[in-house]
């Protein structure tokens, strides 16, 4: 007699963390709670997050995926008081929404079964679906389709001459609850972070200007005595209410040369629009960090940047012998403009 068996459903996590303070150590040590848990965890340190592939750990501690859920959840809030909130599902999209929709301290879960799928989905907004932006939703709402249901009871090819093939395809795969992007175990990419917490909230946009600069100082000379390059920044600003607002922007080039990391730093400050915003902290962290010697391009610095690196060498130096922000902050280099 023949038989078949189904393959074992999958149960992927979308699980985000929400620290009172971010450190990279504390990023580490919550990874490491995780992978108590499951040895399959991908880290996405830019939003303080992971994913998570539940599948054989259900087996492994004989529990359902609430029960292993609420074990987790329990571990990181008894080990280092933080609380979390997750997502769960089939796969990667759906666990990210459910994430998504989910306040701290909690947790969604949906079966892998096409009613609770549908159920979960068709009532979405649009823009909730992973890979629609705001300007995706934008132009689907122009043709009436303004909610993941829409979006799964629309014919391919006119989704295809909305969005174009490869955008039309995966949206309407992952409105039907098809998205077959495995978790990929790894170690969190290399970061380091300075941060800057005021003593009153602080509403002087100068004020934040001359922190992020000094943040920027910071980073730059201890990724020199590191010998390391980064290849990406990401500016968090804390709020009043404990709220916060992350971006991150890639360099041109991977660089620890402070003017450069500066100049990134301030466009990302800029475009954030602070003006009587209530602020609490600043912090920076650069991003993907790599050996100084595996950078594969140089750039031909003009004489003016020639200088810069030359102060930047001397003001190194004198931080090394006399310590910590003997040499002022880094407004002390030209600003941009």
């Amino acid at each position: 007699m023949n038989t078949t068996s189904r393959p074992r459903p999958r149960v992927i996590l979308r699980i985000h963390f929400h620290p009172a303070e971010r450190t990279d150590e504390l990023y580490g040590q919550l990874l490491a709670v995780v992978d108590g848990i499951s040895s399959r965890v991908e880290p996405l340190p830019a939003d303080w997050s992971a994913y998570v592939d539940l599948t054989g750990a259900l087996t492994y501690w004989g529990r359902d995926t609430e029960g292993l859920v609420a074990v987790l959840r329990l571990r990181l809030l008894a080990l280092h008081g933080v609380q979390c909130s997750v997502g769960a599902g089939p796969t990667r999209s759906i666990a990210a929404m459910a994430a998504d929709a989910t306040p701290p301290g909690a947790a969604t879960v949906v079966r892998d079964a096409p009613y609770a799928i549908a159920a979960f989905l068709r009532t979405k907004p649009a823009s909730a679906l992973p890979g629609i932006g705001p300007r995706t939703a934008k132009t689907l709402a122009r043709y009436g389709i303004t909610s993941v249901g829409d979006i799964a009871d629309t014919q391919l090819p006119t989704l295809q001459r909305i969005l174009g093939t490869t955008t039309a395809r995966l949206a309407h795969d992952r409105a039907h609850g098809i998205d077959e992007r495995p978790v990929v175990p790894g170690a969190a990419p290399r970061t380091m972070s300075a941060t800057q917490r005021f003593d009153r909230d602080e509403l002087d946009t100068d004020q934040h200007h001359r922190t992020v600069l000094g943040l920027v100082q910071d980073l730059g000379g201890r990724l020199r005595t590191s010998g390391e390059i980064t290849q990406a920044l990401t500016l968090t600003v804390t709020y009043a209410d404990r709220t916060r607002t992350t971006r991150t922007r890639s360099l041109v080039e991977p660089t620890a040369h402070t003017p450069a990391l500066a100049a990134t730093a301030r466009d990302i400050l800029t475009g954030l629009g602070l003006q009587r915003a209530r602020v609490r902290s600043l912090a920076l962290r650069a991003e993907r960090l790599r050996p100084a010697e595996d950078a594969v391009h140089q750039l031909t610095f003009d004489a003016r940047d020639d200088k810069l690196h030359r102060l930047e060498v001397a003001l190194d130096k004198a931080a090394t012998r006399y310590g910590p922000g003997i040499t002022g902050a880094a407004s002390t280099f030209p600003r941009a403009g």
